[in-house]
């Protein structure tokens, strides 16, 4: 197996954070396993919510996968040599990003046999059949892409020249990832809250901040818990991204806000009325919208003040302040407030449930095991060409 030899040595504490991965997997697995047998009842799904936590991870995960674009575009087609070191970092991260999203459509298929019916029954007019081969190709193009760079950086070799192709057809193919998820929303008609041609930009320039945001932790913890460093160039930039993408993703958020509240139509309106005030005295996500509003204005005046953009400490925390406000605004937010209320005006509160919850884990987990091998893999390559 390619350099996975490399994964089975670590120290304690890596051990540790493995075996740690895998007991929440674990326990996951067998939630999933009660589900499988007793179905989707067992979550808080309902005739009214029919996505709920499980589609909300994979609208969120698409846009991390796609924001590897942020990365290999200055690198590869303008030649930017601080990105060098953090390139395959972000592949790996696409990589992880794209499986994730694949099992959370495959639990919330219910019975896993369906999944098969996308490819015996191809349906071109559908667009799940089209979100199922953009995130197949991408998974595939990154895969090929990252693992061959790896090798030839083993080798101390350029890469072969076939690759350089694919790296080039991976960056539309990012964009076309997300895009066609956004479709996927926008072709429910009845579902006015998702039927606005404003949001498959809106899910871009999400997918660029939280993406980013989350590759500038990774590089700092691997600075704190290894040798590696991936340096203050490439972090810097990458923190740029991340404010303006951000700046991008709240401007959009208000156009949205505008557009429902000065039109006043009902179906419109009453969308935000349940996620931020609340409709019919329920209000479950409330709280979770007006955090994720604070913490995503709270960002934008750290981002927008470049000395405190520059602190490192300051900026980690900025950026799990990004992450976690987009992980509620384009989860549970953008999902769930899309059924509520309902087409004929039913309000039924989602609560997910906590095998549900448990499921939702045990998947993330995995996302890191993946994350924590592939790292290990890439950063073990390196020390042995650095020491050669």
């Amino acid at each position: 197996m390619f350099m996975f030899e490399k994964a089975v040595v670590g120290s304690r504490r890596y051990w540790a954070w493995v075996l740690g991965l895998l007991v929440i997997m674990g326990l996951a697995f067998l939630a999933y396993l009660r589900q499988l047998s007793v179905g989707l009842v067992m979550t808080g799904l309902s005739r009214d919510v029919t996505w709920g936590l499980y589609i909300a991870q994979f609208t969120f995960l698409v846009g991390v996968a796609a924001s590897a674009v942020m990365v290999v575009l200055p690198y590869y087609l303008h030649d930017f040599k601080a990105f060098g070191r953090i390139t395959i970092l972000g592949e790996f991260l696409a990589i992880s990003a794209v499986t994730m999203s694949m099992l959370f459509i495959f639990v919330d298929m219910g019975q896993p046999m369906r999944v098969f019916n996308v490819i015996l029954y191809a349906t071109p007019s559908s667009m799940m059949f089209w979100d199922m081969v953009s995130l197949g190709g991408y998974l595939g193009l990154n895969a090929i892409i990252a693992l061959v760079t790896l090798g030839a950086e083993r080798k101390r070799m350029a890469p072969p020249r076939w690759v350089r192709p694919l790296i080039i057809l991976s960056i539309p193919w990012a964009v076309s990832i997300h895009t066609i998820t956004a479709f996927l929303y926008n072709g429910l008609p009845g579902r006015s809250f998702w039927l606005t041609a404003i949001l498959a930009p809106r899910f871009l320039a999400s997918a660029f901040a939280a993406g980013p945001a989350l590759l500038i932790l990774l590089c700092l913890g691997l600075r704190r818990l290894t040798s590696f460093d991936a340096g203050r160039e490439p972090v810097r930039k990458l923190a740029v991204i991340v404010t303006y993408a951000m700046l991008l993703n709240v401007f959009f958020i208000l156009l949205e806000l505008f557009t429902a509240l000065y039109s006043q139509i009902p179906e419109h309106v009453e969308h935000f009325e349940y996620l931020y005030l609340g409709l019919h005295g329920q209000a479950p996500l409330v709280p979770w919208m007006w955090t994720s509003s604070v913490l995503a204005v709270a960002s934008l005046v750290v981002l927008l003040v470049p000395p405190l953009r520059r602190r490192e400490s300051w900026l980690a925390v900025t950026c799990a302040m990004v992450f976690a406000s987009l992980w509620i605004d384009k989860g549970l937010g953008l999902i769930v407030g899309g059924f509520v209320p309902s087409p004929l005006g039913a309000v039924t509160s989602y609560v997910p449930s906590v095998p549900e919850v448990l499921i939702v884990l045990g998947i993330w987990a995995l996302g890191f095991l993946m994350v924590t091998v592939f790292y290990k893999i890439a950063l073990s390559v390196r020390e042995e060409v650095a020491a050669s």
